[in-house]
């Protein structure tokens, strides 16, 4: 199947956007890298805003699936929580997708329009629902050990998560992550 423009817009945004962050990038080095003009772009998306809140979109959707499929197909919260753990850790040592888009715009929040904002609250919003809904299902299964509500610990795994990407980016040491996210992971085990 052949990858619409639009399509073909928003990846390139994504790359750069994880590159740079929101404002690294403008029109014109999206249009030179797809190969079109600045005004077909605009054709698209019509704004900044309008063309990285359908990214973040986009994002939120692909990330929806996702845990909706590991939901359905991974047995047990457990298990479901380390499928979880396990993306980030092969995005990060494989360099698929080193770094969670959301989470970069979440660093760049003051600033973002806020059309864009608003998307990157309503996916951390959708994360944390996910998470807590996995990790009661593990208390209520005798799976997971939670210390405090699951919302709490939710957070708090979310933040970790988010942390060892970081972290890992930064140092530039993709073992890092899994060294990061390995001690609360295994505090949660019943």
């Amino acid at each position: 199947m052949e990858t619409s423009t639009a399509d073909r817009i928003l990846d390139v945004t994504q790359s750069l956007l994880i590159a740079g962050g929101y404002h690294g990038f403008s029109y014109a080095d999206i249009a030179a890298v797809v190969g079109i003009r600045k005004a077909s772009i605009h054709h698209h998306y019509p704004t900044k805003a309008d063309l990285v809140a359908a990214l973040v979109r986009r994002y939120v959707g692909q990330t929806q699936a996702g845990l909706s499929a590991i939901r359905r197909h991974v047995a047990g919260p457990a298990a479901q929580l380390d499928a979880y753990l396990g993306y980030w850790r092969k995005c990060v040592q494989d360099a698929t997708q080193p770094f969670c888009v959301c989470a970069m715009l979440a660093s760049e929040l003051p600033s973002l329009p806020a059309s864009v904002a608003a998307e990157v609250r309503l996916h951390f919003q959708a994360l944390v629902e996910w998470l807590a809904a996995t990790l009661a299902a593990g208390a209520e299964q005798g799976s997971l050990r939670l210390s405090g509500k699951a919302e709490e610990e939710a957070q708090v795994l979310m933040a970790t998560v988010h942390g060892a990407l970081l972290s890992a980016r930064a140092f530039g040491d993709p073992e890092l992550f899994q060294a990061i996210v390995t001690p609360p992971a295994e505090r949660l085990r019943a």
